[in-house]
């Protein structure tokens, strides 16, 4: 027991150090220091980039609407889905939604969703299909390819189905089952539940937790928990689309400021506390501000100390979702609230997913207990079934691993194998003359393409020589911000990472997508 004390004291003390050495200043110095460190912002594509880029798209359209008048002279079978004997109701399938992907999205969607028969661990199995219709619809051949896993959130490598954590929820499995079929309100709360919640706040550092079945729903029904009707969210323009759609589903009103603008954050507050809700006329109820830790599109790591001297000098509740970030950065990953050194108590509510670092499912919200009590008695998520027991187990066997009370120091070893990879990757790749978007310390490294029609390419050609990845594009992006995500995990070896490495540069050569190589 004293090992492990002196173990998680020592890291707690290298967090502080850190703190106190300059990387987390305060005032002017470190938010100054924060803008050098974060080189989120994406780099303007030149006008001649956007040109093509939006002429890729229109001639995409127009073969679109051409292969619409065929159809409808009967010239082409119309193979997808058709609406029949609906006059006078309106179309379902007539939206734009429905043209991009019936003839953009179809065209390289054998890129995207591609199966796997292996967990996704440093190495990945994809199962190889083919379409004999245009990608619409797909067959197994029967083969796999072995692949270098680099599209997968493995940050610490525990999406894995061997060692003693795996026993554990075996065991887990023989006691208590694989489902609970009943909502935590009634008789779905157990007391692996209780564990749970009671270890996580520990392990963040905060009064309580909630945790629920379901991440994306962690945030989409219990954002209406504490904001409502007569209040104003200020979110960041890239927040993930569960923040978005919670912001909707509560009532309030939802205004985005600039990514990781501070200055136009403060704007936008200043404004809102000076006019108030113009609409009705009355001052708003309360503001809050929603951000997300680590940005999963951009790799770009929010300004957190800015963000708690705003909400303090405003008096406004801050929100942070922290499905990427949490195990992922800080020397104890333990967080945001770690990489910056900042007290945990000083935000308002922590959000948080278990599918990314803890690989299992489900997500959790922390912060004072009077609003976690709150948030589990009035959740829209109190309808559905609680989180099953292996999985509350898996979460718990990571957790004791982070913070050193099982399995000696594999958790601090993970945490750190996972921060070398990811800055030798992100330095390698600018070597290559590759834009790197984000943080230097993110382990999600996005690559420009600006490019539409390099996407899925880039995505076949890696699979092909041996790298398993993830191609992104509108509307996750912009028309123009096309790009190829990789994401790091401490599951990767040195020889992985020079492997893969290798590969990209050759695509990259090929592809002539090295826009910064001298």
């Amino acid at each position: 027991m004293k090992n492990t004390e002196q173990v998680y004291n020592n890291r707690r003390n290298k967090s502080k150090s850190i703190a106190n050495n300059g990387i987390h200043k305060s005032g002017d110095n470190q938010r100054k220091q924060w803008a050098t460190r974060n080189d989120g912002l994406r780099p303007h594509p030149s006008w001649h980039i956007v040109l093509t880029c939006y002429l890729t798209f229109a001639i995409l359209i127009a073969f679109g609407y051409i292969n619409e008048f065929l159809t409808y002279i009967g010239l082409k079978r119309n193979k997808a889905i058709s609406e029949t004997n609906r006059e006078g109701y309106a179309c379902l399938y007539g939206t734009w939604q429905s043209f991009f992907t019936r003839y953009i999205y179809r065209r390289v969607c054998d890129a995207f969703s591609q199966p796997i028969c292996s967990v996704p661990a440093g190495n990945v199995h994809v199962l190889d299909r083919k379409s004999d219709d245009y990608n619409l619809t797909f067959r197994l051949t029967g083969n796999k390819t072995n692949a270098i896993n680099l599209g997968s959130y493995n940050y610490l490598g525990f999406a894995q189905n061997t060692g003693s954590g795996t026993d554990r929820v075996l065991q887990t499995v023989h006691k208590y089952g694989i489902g609970i079929a009943s909502t935590h309100h009634e008789l779905g709360k157990l007391d692996i539940h209780i564990e749970l919640e009671e270890l996580f706040a520990r392990y963040l550092g905060v009064e309580s937790v909630v945790t629920f079945g379901m991440g994306f729903a962690t945030n989409s029904t219990n954002i209406a928990t504490f904001a409502g009707k007569g209040c104003l969210i200020l979110g960041d323009e890239y927040n993930h689309a569960s923040l978005k759609s919670g912001s909707y589903i509560s009532g309030a009103t939802y205004r985005s400021f600039r990514h990781n603008n501070m200055n136009d954050l403060e704007t936008k507050i200043r404004d809102s506390i000076a006019l108030g809700d113009t609409k009705s006329g009355q001052k708003w109820k309360k503001i809050v501000i929603i951000v997300e830790g680590v940005y999963s599109m951009e790799g770009s790591i929010a300004n957190l100390p800015e963000l708690i001297r705003l909400k303090k000098k405003y008096k406004c509740y801050l929100y942070v979702d922290e499905a990427h970030s949490i195990g992922a950065i800080g020397p104890n990953g333990r967080g945001i609230t770690d990489f910056y050194g900042c007290d945990p108590n000083d935000i308002d509510l922590l959000m948080g997913t278990f599918t990314k670092s803890f690989g299992a499912s489900g997500g959790y919200i922390a912060g004072p207990r009077h609003v976690i009590d709150r948030i589990r008695a009035y959740t829209q998520s109190a309808y559905a079934t609680n989180m099953s027991a292996p999985i509350a187990q898996q979460i718990i066997s990571v957790v004791k691993v982070l913070i050193g009370e099982t399995d000696g120091t594999d958790g601090i070893e993970r945490i750190n194998r996972l921060s070398e990879n990811t800055k030798y990757f992100r330095k390698r790749l600018k070597e290559m003359g590759f834009i790197v978007l984000g943080h230097p310390e993110s382990p999600v490294i996005p690559i420009l393409l600006y490019f539409p029609a390099m996407i899925s390419p880039f995505v076949r050609l890696g699979l092909n020589r041996g790298i398993a990845t993830v191609g992104a594009g509108y509307p996750a992006t912009t028309l123009t911000t096309n790009r190829i995500r990789f994401c790091m995990s401490s599951a990767h070896n040195q020889q992985m990472l020079e492997r893969a490495l290798n590969i990209i540069s050759q695509i990259g050569d090929e592809f002539n997508i090295k826009y910064l190589k001298t």
